[in-house]
């Protein structure tokens, strides 16, 4: 997994912690004496990789830094249903209060991490890469992304200052003052950092030339049927990168890379994931 900012990192589990913890814990308050020790695992149910064994540590660190959190694999492990992935010990207040806020974090990067492993598999033998979006969860997208790159995806851009990308409401909104896609695509040119790559959307083989003449970096064929991809792929050879783009599902991931596609971008990766099913179960207490 990426190295993630420790700032960003904090600002993530603090809010979760907030969400949880704001007005404290009145069960375990009420109930657990705080000199009690403990000591659990996070146990997967399920096949899957697993994803955010960083983050689970940072949450128990914030409840209370006393708290030991092991782990016994890293992001991106393969991992079997039973198997023990980390250990926690300390105070079991402390561990019951974090509990559920490392597990959701946790729960949903291996989901996430899982499923684009399994996209990954399917164009296994081909050239295409498996690359995400930024239909992510809202203050969540730097640990979604990190869960793609654990399950061997890549990251498309992190946010709107990542590159260039002109999409059909861009192109609809400028075609109305008149100009034309190549006109755009310069424009953008001209005036975006020269650091930064261009991508275009094009929904139709016709627009290809056009995106080509512009000097687009990348050309995403968007909402194409196999033959047009194969086509558009054809088209842009030597000239600049492709990647396909919309309804992208395991059952079709395998027939769009053969397209010969460079990328292909999925959106289900992060905005339907199924979360992997942890529990944090306890071994022994201590009096």
């Amino acid at each position: 997994m990426p190295n993630l900012d420790p700032i960003e990192l904090e600002r993530i589990v603090d809010a979760a912690l907030t969400e949880d913890l704001s007005g404290g814990d009145v069960t375990t308050d009420s109930l657990i004496p705080a000199h009690i020790e403990a000591s659990a695992s996070f146990i997967p149910r399920t096949h899957g990789v697993i994803a955010g064994l960083d983050v689970a540590k940072a949450v128990f660190a914030r409840v209370d830094k006393s708290v030991r959190f092991t782990p016994r694999l890293i992001d991106g492990d393969v991992v079997e249903g039973g198997e023990t992935v980390a250990m926690v010990t300390g105070s079991l207040a402390s561990i019951l209060r974090a509990e559920r806020v490392a597990l959701n974090f946790m729960q949903r990067m291996s989901g996430i991490a899982s499923m684009t492993a399994e996209f990954v598999a399917e164009v296994e033998g081909t050239d295409t890469v498996i690359v995400d979006t930024r239909k992510t969860a809202p203050g969540m997208r730097a640990l979604d992304k990190a869960a793609v790159v654990a399950g061997r995806g890549r990251n498309h851009r992190r946010n709107l200052s990542d590159g260039v990308l002109i999409k059909d409401n861009h192109i609809a909104a400028l075609q109305a003052e008149g100009l034309g896609l190549q006109q755009i695509i310069r424009r953008a040119r001209a005036q975006a950092p020269h650091t930064v790559k261009i991508e275009v959307e094009v929904e139709s083989l016709d627009e290809i030339p056009a995106a080509l003449d512009g000097g687009a970096d990348i050309i995403m064929l968007d909402n194409m049927s196999i033959a047009e991809m194969r086509a558009g792929v054809e088209m842009c050879r030597d000239k600049c990168l492709t990647e396909a783009s919309g309804n992208v599902s395991l059952e079709s991931v395998r027939e769009i890379a053969e397209t010969g596609v460079d990328m292909i971008s999925v959106g289900a990766l992060t905005h339907s994931v199924i979360a992997m099913d942890i529990g944090l179960d306890f071994d022994e207490l201590e009096q």
